[in-house]
Order: C-alpha cells, then structure tokens, then sequence
C-alpha cells in the first residue's frame, strides 16, 4: 500500500504538510528581511504597502458601501480575466482528477464514456465490492 501522505497529497483541494521552511519565522532569523529593516514577529512573509490612490478616486469610492466598492472591483476586465484563469485552472484540475479516476474503474467496453455522476456513482460501488472482496 502507498505511503499515506502520498494518498492524501494526489488528491484535489487536499495541500501537502507545511515544510519547516514555509512555517513562521523565529525573531532571530531575519535573513529575508532587507538590510536595516526591522524584524517583524509572527509575519509568515513580507508585509505588502497599499498602494497610494489618486485623491479624486479615493473621494469618488469613499461614499460607497462595501458592497458596491467589490461590486466595482470585480466588474474590471483585469479582475474578470484573472478569475476566468483561475477558474478555468480549476475546472481542468477538476477533470483530470476525474480521468485519472475512470482509469481505475472496470467498465465494459473499457472505453465507454461516462458522465461524471456515473464515475462517482461507479467508484462507490467498486470500492464497496473491494472492500467485499477484502471481508471474505
């Protein structure tokens, strides 16, 4: 049988342990600090500035409410198309874990097609008969 951590890392949306290099800094190692700039404790990274706005646009959304002012944001072609690449990244990783699932499943003819209900549906019986097969 596969390692655990192995099992657990191939699937989607499940993320790999922390190494002991991404986790929280200690305050004496300030190596990716630059140069005169004080430790920061607790910070996982570098702390980003906002940016500075044009005063007649900070005037323009500072009478909106919160909703409108994200309403706004995600209505530019700049944030439009980053989410559809991200959701098109997603989307894909979607259906190849959905492949490389079907490649598992015993169907006659083997080449068959199946919606992605029909592969779920599959693998649930398939497991269960495994684990059938395993009980007697």
């Amino acid at each position: 049988m596969k390692d655990p951590m192995e099992l657990s890392s191939c699937a989607v949306g499940v993320r790999k342990p922390r190494s002991k290099s991404s986790q929280i800094c200690s305050p004496n190692h300030d190596h990716h600090l630059p140069a005169g700039q004080p430790p920061m404790y607790g910070s996982v990274g570098p702390v980003r500035q906002r940016k500075q706005q044009d005063p007649s646009v900070q005037t323009e959304f500072s009478n909106l409410s919160r909703e409108e002012r994200r309403r706004r944001r995600r209505a530019t072609l700049k944030y439009r198309t980053a989410h559809a690449t991200r959701e098109r990244i997603r989307v894909e990783a979607f259906n190849v874990a959905f492949s490389e699932l079907r490649k598992l499943l015993p169907t006659l003819p083997p080449d068959k097609k199946l919606s992605k209900i029909e592969i779920l549906k599959l693998a649930i019986c398939y497991i269960s008969y495994l684990n059938h097969v395993l009980d007697a």
